[in-house]
């Protein structure tokens, strides 16, 4: 075995396979995009270059997609801070050694493993059946009962997922701080603040990453809750690009130019929370 590791030349020939597959599903994909959201187009290869034009649409164009980024940045805000403190919650009961705790982390686990789209016809009904039955209107009859269905359906579906993360980090905190702490005669919450908090904080960054993403990211369960009405007030963003590119005629430039800026606020918003976060874990 270590007369394999001493040999850099077989690099090459595990990562070879991983990276081809990587520059032909991703790189070759991006330049093209971003290529093409500088071109008038309906097929590649009627391509015409237009310069910055379907850039200054995107921010000109009152239809969507300012509209759309504000709506995204609102269910983000509270989606994040919602299922990362519901998932820690969860997360410190599970590991205080109740009866069933294996049963009850596989239960809350289990919605991540449905489909967006499922999921988004799921709680249309559920959600519908109950404003219908209530004030006699669905989702669709004002834009905050979308807003409020968008984030009732992503904190059950990822709350689960990030709690296992969470129960991780915890049980990683070595027993004998906790121990010293009651010995000392601090309080739980004592030892949450000092203690506990401080040492997942890799994980805080983790779910704090994951679930961020998510909710910019969000399609599926957009497009089957509402699909972006009433008069496409609850559309996210990734919502937006497919519309706008799919069904807009004349307009798939714009939708690429609309996917490049998604790409580069994602991109932008992650690696400053990761930096912020990163820093706290640090010290």
């Amino acid at each position: 075995m270590n007369k394999i590791y001493k040999k850099p030349k077989y690099l090459a020939i595990f990562t070879l396979p991983t990276l081809i597959a990587y520059i032909i599903a991703f790189v070759v994909p991006f330049i093209m995009g971003l290529y093409l959201s500088f071109c008038k187009f309906k097929t590649i290869a009627s391509a015409q270059f237009v310069g910055f034009s379907n850039y200054m649409t995107v921010f000109t164009d009152t239809r969507g997609f300012i509209r759309a980024f504000i709506f995204t940045v609102k269910i983000a805000v509270v989606g994040v801070v919602t299922t990362n403190i519901i998932a820690f919650i969860f997360a410190l009961l599970l590991t205080r050694g109740l009866k069933g705790t294996n049963f009850y982390r596989t239960i809350f686990f289990m919605p991540n493993l449905i489909g967006g789209i499922i999921l988004g016809y799921i709680w249309q009904l559920l959600l519908n059946g109950i404003l219908i039955r209530l004030v006699g209107v669905d989702l669709t009859f004002k834009a905050s009962y979308g807003y409020w269905g968008i984030i009732i359906l992503y904190n059950w579906q990822k709350i689960g997922y990030l709690m296992i993360i969470y129960i991780a980090g915890i049980q990683n905190v070595p027993g004998d701080l906790i121990e010293a702490a009651k010995i000392d005669g601090a309080t739980y919450m004592q030892t949450l603040k000092s203690i506990i908090l401080p040492m997942v904080m890799s994980s805080i960054t983790i779910c704090t990453f994951l679930s961020l993403t998510d909710c910019f990211k969000m399609f599926d369960q957009n497009l089957a809750l509402t699909a972006g009405a009433p008069r496409n007030q609850t559309t996210m963003l990734a919502l937006d690009i497919f519309e706008t590119y799919y069904n807009r005629v004349g307009f798939a430039g714009v939708g690429q130019a609309k996917a490049v800026i998604f790409t580069i606020i994602v991109f932008l918003i992650a690696m400053i929370q990761l930096r912020i976060t990163s820093r706290k874990e640090n010290n």
